[in-house]
């Protein structure tokens, strides 16, 4: 009965694809656990930090039984910003409008605030992918899909476009649900695409990753990564956009990202990231997903693509950055690339 209950606010809230699971600890907990041992996580010490509160989803709501696992397609994006803010720099899908982190919070703090309201006394907590949580583990018990050769949910009706979020709760919503079988096959195309070899099957090195070295790591791109960042300045898709359940449901959109864009109109976009303040592009993404970058961080993901498309018109505004400390060896790199 309360499942039938949970399922009809959900749905009533606009929610479409969500599952049940019992929260108990995660199935890939020790390959977690070695994935960190292993460094794998690069400099994010947070995800090392969040081990004990993954193992022991009760320490984060101690009279939780269950999870409501929930999806939210992005693509097309459902939040879309007033603006589009780059007319030819390669960002990943889900950087195309307004900042999960904020939109799907909202969404969250309202389903809480109606369940609780049904169930007097009981409690309910949400997360999005910024919360300790085993998010996939979860979701897979829950029906949503299974974990793809690329690491990303994948679900045989939509593909991987997709947030994860998860609302820990007391009820007891036990469910039998059908974990969706594997049907990545023999298909290895995630990790042939892969530019940098981060991908083995079903593990990400993060510290090779594009999405990795472009948006979490504070630090420049080893030289020997470089080059293989393409023209990518804010995260990646690749891994997602070869896959043949996404390009099942979504083939118009990745041929339309695949189109070669104007050199012009990345000079543009390029030029007024160089020429902005960071405080100016914290205001200027203020509302986007592009906002996880700090300024530093996209100045320097510009000069990496300069230096790989050979944007020679912005040699003046590269060698302007080169008396900055954290920019000077990149710049070095960036007009050797302009110059070979």
């Amino acid at each position: 009965m309360n499942k039938e209950i949970v399922s009809d606010i959900l749905n009533s809230q606009g929610i479409d694809r969500f599952g049940f699971a019992e929260l108990t600890r995660p199935m890939t907990m020790d390959f977690y656990l070695n994935w960190i041992e292993e460094s794998q996580h690069g400099e994010m010490e947070y995800l090392r930090a969040h081990s004990e509160r993954k193992a022991n989803p009760t320490i984060l709501l101690p009279k939780a039984k269950s999870a409501i696992a929930i999806a939210f397609q992005y693509l097309p994006h459902p939040e879309p910003t007033s603006e589009t803010h780059f007319k030819a720099a390669r960002t990943a899908f889900y950087s195309r409008g307004k900042d999960y982190h904020h939109w799907v919070t909202l969404k969250l703090s309202e389903i809480c605030t109606e369940l609780k309201t049904k169930f007097e006394g009981e409690e309910f907590i949400g997360f999005v992918d910024s919360g300790p949580v085993l998010e996939r583990d979860l979701a897979r018990r829950a029906g949503l899909g299974w974990v793809g050769k690329n690491t990303c949910l994948i679900h045989p009706k939509v593909g991987s476009f997709f947030f994860l979020s998860e609302i820990y709760t007391s009820l007891d919503l036990k469910s039998e649900q059908k974990i969706q079988p594997d049907h990545c096959g023999t298909c290895t195309r995630c990790i042939e695409i892969c530019p940098t070899g981060a991908l083995s099957e079903r593990s990400l090195d993060a510290r090779k990753c594009i999405s990795y070295l472009t948006i979490e790591s504070k630090s420049v791109a080893p030289l020997d990564l470089r080059s293989k960042i393409g023209d990518w300045l804010f995260g990646c898709d690749l891994c997602q956009t070869v896959c043949p359940w996404n390009l099942k449901f979504f083939k118009n959109e990745i041929a339309f990202e695949n189109k070669e864009k104007s050199r012009e109109d990345l000079v543009c976009d390029l030029k007024f990231i160089f020429s902005s303040s960071n405080k100016q592009l914290t205001k200027a993404f203020r509302d986007s997903s592009l906002s996880r970058a700090s300024g530093n961080k996209l100045k320097r993901n510009a000069l990496i693509v300069v230096g790989n498309k050979k944007l020679i018109e912005l040699k003046e505004l590269v060698i302007s950055y080169q008396t900055n400390a954290y920019f000077s060896e990149l710049c070095e790199w960036t007009l050797k690339q302009l110059d070979a």
